[in-house]
């Protein structure tokens, strides 16, 4: 076994997004080689309703997946096919925008006004871009959950982990997301396969990602004080961007720790984006451009 370095660490950016909605970006708009074939990942998190209760009206969405992953309060959704539904606490939707869709999501909290979710854009290869759109609505109920004999836990939305499948299908990246809790102090070895792109987000509790062997995992403060926890690097609001390897490894801080495990096999292809539409070319979204001011942005349905 080949353990993954940990690249990079992360933390979020406040950011404004649809009529107003402020949320915490977590890699997104920039370089996109090494996050391949993901594109954004948004962390949807508030309790003040009026942070959040605009929301996201009519926009426009084209060459891209967005997988909608809630897990406080509700979201209601519509687009220009006629589909609409509304997303509920453990939720999640894949839609595959394909040739171009209008959609709108609109967030309410839950009794105690909070809201919580996540958005990640997954890219389309150039063979697809312009494939039909689709959705694959996912309720709670049907997330396969796994819990190790230590008490970890995995909530499985694509891909194969710990002997379950992910509900989510045909997705073109064959990406792996998994929701997985460690419980306090403990330290856990994960398998992620070589070949894909990795990174775990952090939103609850703290750890290290960092290998024994490595002399950044065994920091502590022992110099200042000896009776110091060691430090931990990767907390609430903390992405940790893996280098290549076989597997992870994760250590639980004093109140465990919480994270988004997300892995896809890297396209390799040329990006262009502007906002919601990504393509391959300047000139692809120059005509996603025109098609929208003319009206013929919607090719199917």
């Amino acid at each position: 076994m080949s353990l993954r370095p940990v690249k990079q660490i992360l933390q979020t950016k406040p950011t404004i997004e649809g009529a107003g909605v402020k949320l915490q970006r977590a890699f997104g708009f920039g370089k996109t080689a090494e996050f391949d074939p993901f594109l954004l990942l948004d962390d949807f998190r508030n309790e003040n309703p009026a942070d959040y209760l605009a929301g996201f009206p009519w926009h426009p969405h084209r060459g891209i997946e967005t997988i909608t992953y809630v897990l406080a309060g509700e979201v209601a959704h519509g687009d220009s096919l006629g589909n609409k539904g509304l997303m509920t606490a453990g939720d999640v939707q894949w839609m595959t925008a394909g040739s171009g869709i209008l959609h709108q999501e609109m967030p309410k909290g839950d009794e105690r006004g909070r809201m919580h979710g996540f958005q990640l854009w997954a890219n389309l290869p150039a063979a697809l871009k312009m494939t039909d759109p689709r959705y694959q609505d996912i309720p709670s109920s049907a997330i396969p959950e796994v819990t190790e004999d230590d008490g970890t836990r995995a909530r499985i939305i694509c891909g194969e982990f710990w002997g379950k499948k992910g509900p989510v299908e045909g997705v073109a990246a064959d990406p792996s997301y998994v929701d997985i809790s460690v419980p306090p102090n403990q330290r856990k070895r994960i398998k992620v396969e070589t070949t894909r792109n990795a990174f775990a987000y952090v939103f609850a509790g703290l750890g290290s990602f960092r290998d024994a062997s490595d002399p950044q995992a065994v920091l502590t403060e022992s110099a200042v004080d000896p009776g110091a926890e060691p430090a931990y690097d990767a907390k609430n609001h903390s992405l940790v961007l893996f280098d290549r390897g076989d597997e992870i490894v994760v250590q639980a801080g004093p109140e465990g720790i919480r994270f988004l495990l997300v892995s896809g096999k890297p396209l390799e292809e040329p990006v262009a984006w502007y906002g919601p539409i990504v393509m391959n070319t300047q000139a692809e979204l120059r005509q996603a451009m025109t098609e929208l001011q003319n009206g013929s942005f919607i090719r199917h349905g």
